[in-house]
């Protein structure tokens, strides 16, 4: 019997699903002075270490200043609390 039909497999693996790096909003309020939050600026502060697929803001804690965040996605709540704050929320 071939080995590829001897070896069991584990789980699914979809090819094209994908993995964003993930940041909460309590991560974003830590950083000061910087009123527009890109990847390029949470690499640089080594918040996240490596952007993925792209960057998704979820909606983990709350934000009092209003800030400009473009990332690829973000979660409803993380919306909904931006634009509470006054700030927004760009897709690139």
């Amino acid at each position: 019997m071939p080995l590829q039909r001897r070896i069991p497999k584990r789980g699914f693996n979809n090819l094209f699903g994908k993995e964003y790096a993930i940041i909460n909003l309590k991560d974003i309020m830590r950083i000061e002075g910087i009123d527009i939050i890109s990847p390029d600026v949470l690499l640089e502060k080594g918040i996240i270490k490596k952007v993925k697929d792209g960057l998704k803001v979820l909606g983990g804690g709350e934000i009092t200043r209003p800030v400009t965040i473009k990332a690829n996605a973000f979660s409803s709540e993380a919306s909904t609390k931006i634009a509470a704050a006054g700030g927004r929320a760009e897709v690139i």
